[in-house]
């Protein structure tokens, strides 16, 4: 989807000009993919512009930062009053998608990346759901990619790494070429993993089932969790277990979920009908009530809000 551009961008402490904010040519995040990054979402809400899980997002940040060695020179909360600045200063008050990146700068090449020194970019845009307003609707096709997950051993699956996102790019590509909207990946031992940037979710007799982050190489989303705790709410069973190929097509009904996508249904898998064809009315009771909450219109998880003054 193409960027809108906003007025300023955050690096390393400064407000910058949209077309000012560059790097190096010889950056070592560009070699390597020695980075890591978030995806955050601001919406509106009767109390102004605010930031969905803002604290989280960033905390977790900081982990992927921590799981791959790099040093951030700014703590977690002149990165989150920062994240807000960013928001506020562009006056994105219809809400927005905020990319905050740590990479490794200019100055160091090879593949020792310790010397290296560390920056910080944070930018904001206005940007639609991600699969379209179409699938947000109606849901989307799927086709299982020929490209498989990633190793948690091989690479570290609980980290948000932007290099390993090579990986997703390659069946993303694989997917739309063969006319689907988008592709589900295996872990290294077959069963199903996630999509190229969101969580995947099963309904089975009444109950969502998704995979386990850990053993399935996906990554433990921020998007996942508060479907999960909206669904337990509503009174819906949520289970952390193996899903393989097969139990995708048989299932009731499926659904994906990301901050950049939201929270999308799954109508077919692989030329499968998924359930009836159509979003269930646990996909659709989950989605709805998710759409309220980042809006602030349910007052339960008001605290996940992070409001931009």
């Amino acid at each position: 989807m193409p960027i809108t551009p906003t007025e300023k961008i955050w690096m390393d402490g400064e407000l910058v000009d949209w077309a000012d904010a560059t790097v190096h040519v010889l950056t070592h995040t560009m070699h390597y993919g020695s980075g890591v990054f978030e995806g955050i979402r601001a919406y509106p809400t009767s109390s102004g512009v605010a930031v969905f899980r803002l604290g989280d997002h960033i905390r977790r940040l900081f982990a992927s930062a921590k799981i791959f060695m790099i040093n951030i020179p700014f703590t977690v909360d002149q990165i989150i009053d920062a994240t807000r600045e960013v928001v506020r200063v562009n006056g994105l008050n219809d809400g927005c998608y905020i990319r905050p990146l740590i990479y490794l700068g200019y100055g160091e090449m090879g593949l020792n990346p310790l010397p290296c020194p560390t920056n910080v970019s944070i930018a904001a845009w206005p940007w639609g759901t991600y699969l379209g307003d179409e699938g947000i609707k109606n849901g989307v096709s799927c086709k299982v990619s020929s490209w498989r997950r990633h190793d948690p051993n091989a690479v570290p699956t609980a980290a948000k790494g932007t290099g390993m996102y090579m990986n997703s790019s390659l069946a993303k590509v694989e997917a739309i070429k063969a006319g689907y909207d988008e592709a589900i990946l295996l872990a290294p031992n077959g069963s199903v993993s996630e999509c190229t940037g969101e969580n995947i979710f099963i309904v089975r007799d009444g109950a969502i089932i998704t995979p386990h982050t850990s053993d399935s190489g996906a990554l433990a989303g921020i998007t996942q969790n508060s479907i999960e705790t909206i669904a337990r709410d509503l009174g819906v069973e949520v289970r952390h277990e193996p899903i393989i190929r097969t139990d995708l097509y048989l299932a009731d009904e499926a659904f994906l979920s990301g901050t950049a996508a939201e929270v999308v249904p799954i109508r077919s898998v692989d030329d499968r009908e998924v359930g009836t064809g159509k979003p269930g009315p646990i996909t659709v009771e989950v989605q709805q009530t998710y759409f309220a909450t980042v809006r602030g219109e349910v007052d339960r998880y008001k605290d996940w809000l992070d409001h931009v003054e």
